[in-house]
This record gives C-alpha cells, sequence and structure tokens, in this order.
C-alpha cells in the first residue's frame, strides 16, 4: 500500500521561503517521475514542478520557475523562494506509475498516488 505524507507547509509573508517535504511508504521515488501539484480555493489543481526518474531532471509551470525548486532523494522536496500571495493554495505531492517527460508531467491524470496535502499561506 502506497502512502504520501507531506509536511511543511505554514503561514509566511510575501518574500518569504517555505520547503515542503513528501515522505513515501511502500514507493520508491527513483523508478517513476512525482511531482507537486497545488489546489487554490475556487480554482483547479495545477502542476508546479515535476522531476523524473533516475537522474532528476525536472520540469517546472511557468508561474515558478526560478523561485521553487524539487528535488528529492529518499524524501521529495519542494523550496519556495520569493513567495507571492497567489501561491496560496494547498499544496499536493503525487507519484507516477508509468515514465513521464515533458508538459505530461504537470497533468493530473499521469500520476495514480496522491498525498493529503498541506496548506501554504502567503500573505502581503
Amino acid at each position: 500500500q502506497v502512502q504520501l505524507v507531506e509536511s511543511g507547509g505554514g503561514s509566511v509573508q510575501a518574500g518569504g521561503s517555505l520547503r515542503l517535504s513528501c515522505q513515501a511508504f511502500g514507493y520508491t521515488y527513483s523508478d517513476y517521475c512525482v511531482a507537486w501539484f497545488r489546489q487554490a480555493p475556487g480554482k483547479e489543481r495545477e502542476g508546479v514542478a515535476a522531476i523524473y526518474a533516475g537522474g532528476g531532471s525536472t520540469y517546472y509551470a511557468d508561474s515558478v520557475k526560478g523561485r521553487f525548486t524539487i528535488s528529492k532523494d529518499s524524501t521529495l522536496y519542494l523550496q519556495m523562494n520569493s513567495l507571492k500571495p497567489e501561491d496560496t493554495a494547498m499544496y499536493y505531492c503525487a507519484a507516477s506509475v508509468v515514465f513521464i517527460y515533458g508538459g505530461r508531467s504537470l497533468r493530473q491524470s499521469e500520476y495514480k498516488y496522491w498525498g493529503q496535502g498541506t496548506q501554504v499561506t502567503v500573505s502581503s
């Protein structure tokens, strides 16, 4: 049984930083693509960043390029810098069971396992 558990969310002022973590049980991060998604109130869930199997090439949404960094070892991370109020959302980690590259890596439908989410609130 695969379980993903996020942590690290919280409240921060604009310009601040947070680091999200996602621990996996029953799943190995090196095997397939894993990603972070977010969902703001009243909006659809959107892909934020993905990291591919093996060597760890990454893919980012335009809205977070240069500010967010996804990485992994035995834990999946999302380092978020220069946070903006529009980054406020529930953040979810997701894990796939297929090989994904490019734009597909930020599509919800490509991911089988999901965490419960961690809230990030950025105040102006």
